[in-house]
């Protein structure tokens, strides 16, 4: 269990993947990126689960049904069941269910995997206002969605249909660059109609449910790339976490995090789920980590020399304890600089 505010990273004696019982996995900027496989990830996942450690893909993607999406995990190298994976569209289509009757009709502003989920649980997906919805489900359509879409869902909820969504991530990686995500198509239609949806995807609790009925774990491991979806999910679901460098958080951005942002460990790649991780141990006014020695005062410094992932666990301890974290971020750019990082 995470602390109530978490002031340094933990240390582990044992390898991640030996002390908890199941990975829940991002896919984006952790498994993949641009559909292809992140260095170290095929053969981290491997061994971790040769080890015993069971694998899940928690995504807030609800375009792609999980039979696809584990598919392309196979086809990268590590074989998967739809069952491994785990979606917000499944994670909202059981919110609704259990606040809408058995059969009932559900207005989809979305794609496939939508549908799919709905289906699942029971209810009937329908494609306009004049079906009479008993509710409205907003979830990635892809670059395809039409415009006409955020209107049909914008008559119905002004017409009192209850609105709900699967995720609210503003963007969303792709082969190209960053292109806008479920939130701000979610944005569309909150300004047009001044409503607000329930959301089930990261980092609320009805996702972080969904993944712990679905898989059946007893002291799970939350890994990700992005604080605000899989670090603090992690913190809402009280479970630990391993943020990995590999996509969008940067260093800059771990030592300036809020309390419910900070994850218990940090790592550079997948590589971290198979070794313990090393202690950052108070010393004197700093902290120390291997070979570093960070202080926080009117600035953050470094000492020392070594592992430079070690010298970013030293950081994050001096930053997080000290009050005013917002001064050390200025000063963080110099010191990530000398650790490459």
């Amino acid at each position: 269990m995470h602390e109530t505010v978490r002031t340094s990273p933990a240390g582990s004696e044992r390898a991640l993947s030996a002390a908890y019982d199941t990975a829940l996995l991002d896919l984006d900027g952790v498994v993949y990126a641009g559909g292809a496989a992140i260095t170290h990830a095929v053969d981290s996942l491997l061994t971790a689960r040769e080890g015993g450690m069971r694998l899940a893909y928690v995504t807030n993607n609800a375009l792609r049904p999980p039979q696809v999406v584990a598919e392309h995990i196979t086809e990268l190298g590590v074989p998967t069941e739809a069952s491994e994976v785990i979606n917000s569209a499944q994670a909202v289509a059981r919110l609704i269910s259990e606040q809408q009757p058995a059969g009932a009709k559900v207005l989809v502003i979305g794609g496939g995997g939508l549908r799919i989920a709905l289906r699942e649980r029971g209810l009937v997906p329908v494609e306009s206002a004049d079906d009479d919805p008993a509710a409205v489900v907003q979830g990635y359509g892809g670059p395809e969605l039409q415009w006409g879409r955020f209107a049909e869902a914008c008559y119905a909820i002004a017409r009192g249909v209850p609105w709900y969504a699967s995720n609210t991530d503003l963007t969303i990686p792709s082969g190209r660059g960053i292109a806008p995500g479920n939130g701000a198509a979610v944005e569309v239609v909150r300004i047009a109609t001044g409503a607000e949806p329930q959301v089930a995807g990261k980092p609320l609790p009805p996702m972080h449910r969904e993944t712990i009925l679905r898989t059946g774990a007893e002291h799970p491991l939350v890994v990700g790339d992005r604080l605000d979806t899989d670090i603090e999910g992690a913190y809402n679901g009280q479970v630990d976490s391993l943020l990995v460098l590999t996509g969008v958080t940067d260093g800059a951005q771990l030592l300036a995090a809020r309390p419910e942002h900070r994850p218990t460990y940090v790592d550079a790649d997948l590589r971290g789920m198979l070794t313990g991780q090393p202690e950052v141990v108070a010393e004197g006014d700093g902290f120390r980590c291997g070979g570093w020695t960070a202080r926080a005062g009117e600035r953050l410094e470094l000492d020392g020399e070594g592992e430079p992932l070690d010298g970013l666990r030293a950081l994050c301890a001096a930053a997080w304890t000290h009050a005013g974290a917002g001064v050390c971020e200025l000063d963080s750019g110099k010191v990530l600089a000398r650790l490459g990082l």
